[in-house]
This record gives structure tokens, C-alpha cells and sequence, in this order.
């Protein structure tokens, strides 16, 4: 909760159909946040890592931009929103260029299990129950299961990887704290932290972006990427965070090495294991646990 924000203006425990719904914006959520970096993956080759996330930043901080006009709000926020807009902006900015980096080295699906390890901490801190546990211990196994660690192969994929584990975990702390901020415009201050993100990733990237703007095609690729990896799934987080506690919401994006492993066969051929398959049977099964009845 934000100072200066009362606890009554807190929402209110979701209901079985504001449940749903949250389901339903997760799973959009899910495919699009794998779907843009796998187009990514095929832009490597013709533009550099940092370019290609330097180009998602900014196509999403344009269209979040044009859509809310955050310039007209952040005026009028107090310190404790603006520290809270800076810290998700570079958070965003890192993330997303930590990300990328670690895609470009290893298989999608891969990269997509680690980034759920971080979230397992914030899930284990809203565990209170039995059940919670035993969901916690499966998803986790399931991820282990998938992931099939290798660091000897590829130490600093691993090594981007794992930061990106890190930065995904405040990720979901900072925009738990917007998702929730009933008192403000939540998707004009996702647009703000976008313009801070853009601003903070500028100077790494946007040299290797430069190829981008002599051929149209890469540039319409690239803002693409950004739709897909940050507009659609950013705003559908935020509608999700906002009809769901932050573990519950922590541990639903245990499915997210599912979407990556799904997505990474479709588009980029990198064809499942039985291991994989195990894994996202277990990670699955464990998600389904941890949802309660209402």
C-alpha cells in the first residue's frame, strides 16, 4: 500500500468471476510476453541484442504514451509516486535488456524457468497454508524440471538469465504497488514509468538501434516486438495484479516457462523434450492447486 493511500481504497478480495477474469488477462499476458521476444530472436541477425530491446522500449513507450499522456499526470504526484515510477522505469529498462541478452544465447524456454525462480520468493512469502506449500513445492519442481541447468555450457546466458530472474521479481513487487493504487490513474502511471524506462535504456541501446532506421521493414519489426512484448502484456498484468493478491499472481507465473515452451516450438522450432513436457505437466498441476475455492 502507497502512504497517503487509505485502507479502505484498497480493492476488495476478488470474486469467482473477478477471478476469471484475472485468468483471462493472465493467459494473454503469458502469450504475448513470449510471443514478442521470439519475433525478437529472428530481428538478432540483422540488429543488434541492445537494439532490438532498446526498439521494444521505445514502440511501447510511444504507444503507452499517446494513449495516456502521462506528461500531464506526473505533475501532480507525490515523492513516494514518483520514487515508485523511477525505480519500475529502470527496472523495466534492465529487465528488458538483461532479457534479451539472455535469449540470444539460450533457448526460450529455458530463460522463461529461471525467470519464474524469483517469483517463487514472492509467492512463499503470501504461503499460509498447506496447500500453498505443496503448490509451491511442485511448481518449483516443475521449473527445475524444465530448466535442466547446464551452466557450464553457456555461463553467461546463465548469468543474464538469472539477472533477469531478479529484476522479474521486483518486476512483480513494484507493479503489484501500481495494480493497487486505486487513487491514481494505474495505466497512466504504467505509461510514466515506460518514458523513464526508455529514458534509462537510451544510452546502451540505442546505438545498435541505429541499422533500424535506414530500413523500414526492421523498424516495423521492431516496434512490433514492443507491442507484443510490453504494451499487450504490461496493461493485461496490470488488470490481472489488480483482481489478485501478489502471491497468488506470483505463483501463476509459474506457467509462464508453459507459454515459453509453447511459443519457442511454434515459432522458433526449439521442439520440447519429454523432460520439458514433464515439467509443464508438474508446473501445472501445482498453479492448480494453489487456486482456491471461493
Amino acid at each position: 500500500m502507497l502512504p497517503g493511500v487509505p485502507q479502505s481504497a484498497q480493492p476488495p478480495l476478488p470474486t469467482l468471476r473477478g477471478r476469471r477474469g484475472a485468468l483471462g488477462f493472465f493467459a494473454v499476458s503469458g502469450v504475448f510476453h513470449y510471443l514478442g521476444p521470439s519475433l525478437a530472436v529472428l530481428l538478432f541477425a540483422r540488429i543488434e541484442v541492445l537494439g532490438v530491446a532498446w526498439l521494444r522500449i521505445a514502440s511501447a513507450a510511444v504507444v503507452l504514451g499517446l494513449w495516456r499522456r502521462p506528461w500531464r499526470l506526473i505533475r501532480h504526484l507525490d515523492m513516494a509516486r514518483l520514487r515508485l515510477l523511477t525505480a519500475l522505469g529502470v527496472v523495466l529498462a534492465a529487465m528488458n535488456s538483461v532479457f534479451y541478452l539472455a535469449v540470444a544465447r539460450l533457448p526460450l524456454s529455458t530463460v522463461g524457468a529461471i525467470e519464474f525462480c524469483g517469483t517463487v520468493t514472492v509467492a512463499a512469502a503470501g504461503a499460509r497454508t498447506r496447500r500453498n506449500a505443496v503448490a509451491l513445492v511442485l511448481t518449483t519442481a516443475g521449473v527445475a524440471t524444465i530448466t535442466s541447468i547446464r551452466i557450464a555450457g553457456q555461463p553467461l546466458g546463465f548469468a543474464f538469465a538469472f539477472g533477469n530472474c531478479v529484476l522479474f521479481m521486483l518486476y512483480v513487487i513494484l507493479g503489484h504497488r501500481i495494480a493497487n493504487d486505486t487513487a491514481a490513474d494505474r495505466a497512466g502511471l504504467l505509461a510514466a514509468s515506460m518514458l523513464i524506462a526508455l529514458a534509462a535504456a537510451t544510452p546502451a541501446g540505442l546505438g545498435g538501434a541505429r541499422p533500424a532506421f535506414t530500413h523500414p521493414v526492421w523498424l516495423l519489426a521492431g516496434a512490433g516486438v514492443g507491442v507484443c512484448s510490453s504494451v499487450v502484456p504490461y496493461v493485461t498484468d496490470q488488470l490481472a495484479m489488480a483482481r489478485l493478491p501478489r502471491a497468488t499472481f506470483a505463483l501463476m507465473l509459474a506457467l509462464l516457462p508453459v507459454f515459453a515452451t509453447i511459443i519457442g516450438a511454434i515459432v522458433l522450432h526449439q521442439l520440447p523434450t519429454w523432460r520439458d513436457i514433464a515439467g509443464i505437466v508438474i508446473v501445472t498441476a501445482g498453479v492448480a492447486i494453489h487456486n482456491e475455492r471461493t
